[in-house]
């Protein structure tokens, strides 16, 4: 590992910046969760159509596309650590960007204060995935990365919880049917209401923000200095000569497609085949993401490396697609044996091998970043930025399922990921290992 003196040669333990890069996941995963969660508010607000709602998730991910490669540039001028306060003051104006959009209900600015915040999330994840990396041994990267998944998806179980309570307390069962109901007088009362309470969250998450821009730069957090690095390959001049970060980026496209796939069509997919808990569908996915986290910070690197657990998740994945594609929608013998006992709702088995979809694949994302980012030097915050780049496959692969669902049959359309787990196999077995076209 080749970090400055602080890191390198020091023996000071890891568990300080550990922390704090657990703290940013874990704002990571509150502030993408809390999109969810706003979604419904503004469309009531806003007297938007489902079409038009979307355009959050839209406004937010396009960021890190668009932001990606100018936020790797100034990480280049300013470092990780001084990066990572830039990122969240960009947060901060971003947060605070909703008053103004909450106060005129204008959803152009709620578009603009949602990309501002995926501007500095976009620098955060560019400065801190290379931080998990480089912070300690490169064998146990994936694990690290594990932990900061777990700590993440414990954010979006809390945001739920968190922004209803502000949002909805004292204001009674909200919905657009109550609203539909009521006087025009009323109506237009009661949105003003929900419009103002809207402030709040948002200016608790300034706050905090603020509070952790303090933290990070007078902190211990120990300056990478990855320029230093040894790349062997003194010719290269560009990110696009590194074989491994482009397919990197592109399998990770691939993943946080499949991703998204597993966890936000589940719920549809069960509700047309007459499934009673179908809304509830995507905690099954969830928890199943969790329990291959768990696996990833117990078992890499004691027992599996990185590339075998990349390789098994590529595998698993595929038969997960293929279990869906021949699995029956109406016997749950395998959810019978999984967790019947337990007293959970079963579910089909087609439908449950969606939900195995989350497990298969929840190690492809820790395991890629080590891999892609190995030897880099120089060029880490260029790598980091293409990769953060793959997280656009998470709005464009749906929308390829979601037609092909519309003009066929949903249960096929799930044969999108095959073709996404085969190029992740790819990579684990010889994408990974390229250093030259």
């Amino acid at each position: 590992m080749n970090v400055d003196s602080d890191v390198s040669t020091s023996k000071q333990s890891s568990v300080m910046p550990m922390t704090i890069i657990g703290i940013l996941f874990f704002i990571f995963g509150f502030v993408t969760w809390l999109n969810g969660s706003l979604i419904p508010f503004l469309k009531i607000i806003c007297e938007l159509n489902e079409f038009q709602a979307l355009f959050v998730t839209f406004a937010f991910y396009i960021a890190y596309t668009v932001m990606a490669l100018p936020m790797s540039s100034l990480l280049n001028r300013t470092g990780y650590k001084n990066g990572m306060a830039i990122g969240l003051a960009i947060m901060v104006v971003g947060s605070l960007a909703f008053i103004p959009a909450a106060k005129s209900a204008n959803y152009m600015l709620f578009l603009i204060a949602l990309f501002v915040l995926g501007t500095g999330l976009t620098i955060l994840q560019t400065a801190s995935n290379p931080y998990v990396v480089k912070i300690g041994p490169a064998k146990s990267a994936a694990m690290r990365i594990s932990i900061m998944g777990l700590i993440n998806k414990a954010a979006g179980v809390v945001v739920p919880l968190v922004f209803t309570a502000l949002i909805l307390a004292d204001m009674g069962n909200v919905s657009e049917q109550s609203i539909a109901a009521l006087t025009p007088e009323d109506r237009a009362a009661t949105i003003n209401e929900l419009s103002n309470k809207l402030v709040w969250p948002y200016i608790y998450m300034a706050i905090a923000l603020t509070a952790l821009i303090g933290l990070v730069k007078f902190s211990s957090l120990p300056e990478l200095d990855l320029g230093s690095e040894e790349t062997g390959h003194d010719e290269k001049s560009s990110i696009i000569h590194f074989p491994q970060v482009v397919l990197g980026a592109i399998a990770l496209f691939a993943y946080v497609g499949v991703e998204v796939i597993a966890g936000d069509t589940i719920g549809l997919y069960g509700s047309g085949l007459g499934v009673e808990n179908f809304a509830s569908l995507t905690s099954y996915t969830m928890v199943f993401m969790v329990i291959g986290y768990i696996i990833g910070v117990t078992c890499i690197p004691r027992f599996i490396t990185q590339q075998q657990a990349l390789l098994g998740s590529a595998i698993s994945g595929s038969l997960c697609i293929l279990g869906v594609i021949l699995g029956s929608t109406s016997d749950t013998s395998i959810a019978d044996v999984l967790w019947g006992w337990s007293g959970i709702a079963v579910i089909p088995n087609s439908v449950t091998f969606v939900a195995l979809m989350g497990l298969a694949h929840a190690l492809v994302w820790p395991s890629i970043w080590p891999l892609a980012l190995d030897g880099l030097g120089k060029f880490t915050s260029q790598g980091s930025a293409l990769l953060i780049m793959g997280i656009s496959g998470g709005a464009i692969l749906p929308l390829v399922f979601g037609k092909l669902a519309h003009y066929g049959d949903t249960q096929i359309a799930y044969l999108v990921g095959l073709p996404c787990y085969l190029f992740i196999l790819f990579y684990a077995v010889r994408g990974h290992k390229m250093r030259k076209w």
